[in-house]
């Protein structure tokens, strides 16, 4: 695999912790304790090989710019100044939310996880739109 194909890998692997987070919803709300923290768990390691792989990615390669003309712009930086900082917040917001649940105080899970997971998962579909957006509608992106 070549540092050029990680974007394909790495957004596969947050559509993977996308469908894990969704799952784990459904599980928690239809009582399956077991299978929720299953679940969860494989999202959290799909959402960590995604942003080992994204990092990596963008060491490597550096800043790519988008490539698209016309409306698609106004759309994509929209859409990328929401992902961007939610993503950056999300990360510490995880964390909060799985320490309580390991330390078995799923009070504050469930009060954590209700802030958590709605930008979880908005960070999700729209990185997985700006894939779409930057390398396959609109690209492949410029080097900047």
């Amino acid at each position: 695999m070549t540092t050029a194909e990680l974007p394909s890998l790495y957004t596969l692997f947050n559509a993977c912790a996308l469908v894990h987070i969704i799952l784990g919803l459904i599980l928690i709300k239809r009582g399956q304790k077991q299978a929720h923290i299953a679940s969860m768990v494989i999202a959290l390691l799909f959402s960590a090989a995604f942003l080992g792989c994204y990092l990596y990615y963008h060491f490597t390669i550096g800043h790519v710019k988008f490539a698209g003309e016309g409306w698609s712009r106004p759309i994509y930086f929209t859409l990328l100044l929401t992902h961007i900082p939610l993503a950056v917040l999300n990360l510490p917001m995880i964390i909060m939310t799985v320490i309580p649940a390991v330390r078995h105080r799923f009070d504050k899970h469930k009060r954590m996880a209700r802030w958590t997971v709605p930008i979880w998962l908005y960070v999700s579909i729209t990185g997985i739109i700006v894939y779409f957006m930057c390398y396959v509608w609109f690209g492949p992106p410029l080097r900047a």
